[in-house]
């Protein structure tokens, strides 16, 4: 998700074509709970980033099901990856998500969402 400096809410503007193409990609990926679980994983690791050999074994999923559900975080913009040999490291893209948290912050009324 590229930030395109702008914060506004989803009450102060209606959002345009390619925006709402772009926002709706990004909460896609964070419709499904693993990979909203994966997001908080790594975003809240100390310093930054974590080795998927530590992501792995917090799930009773495959190693190929983490990877397609982190490849679909990357894809939306949320985060990124390097490859260090073997490994690869994933970081949160904070940009992203703060674009995000702008925009649902700055709602003038306030919806409670029930379980």
């Amino acid at each position: 998700m590229q930030d395109s400096g702008c914060c506004a809410g989803l009450a102060s503007a209606p959002l345009g074509e390619s925006e709402a193409d772009e926002l709706a990609r990004a909460f896609k990926a964070l419709g499904d709970p693993v990979r909203l679980r994966l997001l908080s994983m790594i975003a809240s690791r100390e310093g930054g980033e974590i080795c998927v050999c530590e992501l792995t074994p917090a799930f009773e999923l495959s190693q190929p099901t983490i990877s397609h559900h982190l490849k679909l975080l990357r894809q939306a913009g949320l985060i990124a990856s390097e490859r260090r040999g073997t490994w690869v490291y994933y970081r949160a893209l904070p940009a992203a998500t703060d674009r995000l948290a702008a925009l649902l912050a700055s709602s003038p009324r306030t919806v409670e969402i029930g379980v």
